[in-house]
């Protein structure tokens, strides 16, 4: 899953992208509002935390032109402002959460993988589909053999991959796509990346658990899994 954090203090962007990053996120990074908006009209995030307190522009009139401009990924204010009427205005603005900071990482990570889960249709408190239930704590998969469930260790990139995957089981997804979703802005990619990894993930899952359709893509297919 791919994640925009604008974020103005260096330091604070710095741990916050290694601690997302741990967390199966690819990340990409920006300190102004410009930026900003930039970046969030032109690249398909899944869901993007945003400072209010921004140079250029605001982080609430930001947010205003995405909204405005038909911009409908998940929004997670992050501030030092602690006022009410400010985090009325957050809402009214199209924010889907707001957290205060100090704040501890594990709550903020909580809180994007419920907005993540909750955009795709998945309102429950684990990513499951067919026979696979994802582990985001350990980046992990377990899947029921005899039914009994057998734990299945994952690289980051087969995490980010199998994540997406699992939030839209049965929708087709072209190679280009699911880059934009697995890699972050800057990263360079091999024209076969995909490939490659589809197919590790169907060494340890199964071959039928991601079917590719020629000339369209690839789908998770849990029903034949």
């Amino acid at each position: 899953m791919r994640l925009l954090l604008v974020e103005d203090d260096e330091m604070l962007s710095a741990n916050l992208t290694m601690q997302l990053k741990q967390h199966g996120f690819a990340v990409d990074t920006v300190f102004d509002g410009t930026e900003a908006l930039f970046m969030g009209e032109n690249e398909p995030y899944d869901v993007i935390i945003l400072d209010l307190g921004l140079p250029e522009v605001s982080g609430i009139d930001v947010l205003k032109q995405w909204r405005s401009k038909q911009v409908s990924t998940p929004v997670l204010i992050l501030t030092a402002r602690d006022a009410w009427h400010e985090k009325v205005d957050g809402f009214r603005a199209g924010a889907d959460d707001y957290l205060s900071k100090p704040f501890h990482i594990e709550e903020l990570l909580a809180r994007i993988d419920a907005l993540i889960r909750r955009s795709k249709g998945n309102a429950g408190g684990q990513i499951e589909s067919g026979n696979f239930r994802l582990d985001e704590a350990t980046q992990s998969v377990s899947k029921l053999i005899n039914h009994q469930p057998v734990t299945i260790s994952l690289t980051g990139v087969e995490f980010r991959l199998l994540r997406y995957l699992m939030l839209h089981p049965g929708h087709v997804f072209s190679d280009s796509h699911l880059l934009e979703h697995v890699y972050n802005y800057d990263s360079e990619k091999e024209s076969n990346v995909i490939e490659v990894y589809i197919s590790k993930l169907r060494k340890k899952l199964g071959k039928t658990c991601i079917l590719n359709r020629r000339g369209q893509g690839y789908l998770f297919n849990p029903d034949q899994a």
